[in-house]
């Protein structure tokens, strides 16, 4: 049985947080000859990532252009990364791997069967983008993997069509049947 106690200073969440920091730290003094994994993600619930679509009848022109960019402002690449996983049914705790590629950072998730880049990718830049996810594809291996982009991050001055057709033609030439799908966010 567990007595109610008032909590003076932070929230549950703030004092769960600081004693898993003591335990990981007391279980690597205790294991000094182990490299140990203590670490752990920490997560608030929030509201969605994307804009909802709420079309204004008066003005549908205007709406459409709203929609165009469908990320909230303020929002971070690991946001959408978390908001991805959710949205397809991805196990949060899937070991991740980050990399820079072309100047984005790529994360490779359950040892690349999921590609993730919600950078900015030109035009300019979509073939070295493309290059380097497929090597590092090709690196580790998988059976098959998922590529997914952030539908936004694409093209630039109207060229996202052009950009998204670049990156996946690559893609596939680079990979074959070893891409089970190209999607974006």
């Amino acid at each position: 049985m567990q007595l109610p106690e008032p909590v003076e200073r932070g929230s549950i969440a703030d004092i769960t947080v600081k004693r898993l920091q003591c335990a990981g730290a007391q279980v690597k003094d205790e294991n000094l000859d182990k490299t140990i994994d203590v670490g752990f993600r920490v997560y608030k619930l929030a509201t969605s990532n994307l804009k909802p679509w709420q079309p204004d009848a008066e003005d549908l022109e205007a709406s459409i252009l709203d929609a165009v960019d469908n990320v909230l402002p303020g929002r971070t690449e690991d946001d959408l990364l978390v908001k991805l996983l959710l949205k397809t049914g991805i196990d949060l705790t899937l070991p991740e791997e980050k990399r820079g590629v072309a100047g984005q950072t790529v994360y490779a998730l359950g040892g690349g069967t999921l590609i993730v880049c919600l950078g900015n990718v030109g035009a300019d830049s979509a073939e070295a983008v493309s290059q380097g996810i497929a090597d590092w594809v090709s690196e580790l291996d998988p059976v098959q993997t998922t590529v997914y982009f952030k539908d936004t991050g694409l093209g630039t001055n109207g060229n996202r069509a052009a950009t998204k057709a670049n990156l996946a033609a690559i893609l596939r030439q680079r990979l074959g049947d070893r891409i089970a799908k190209i999607a974006s966010i």
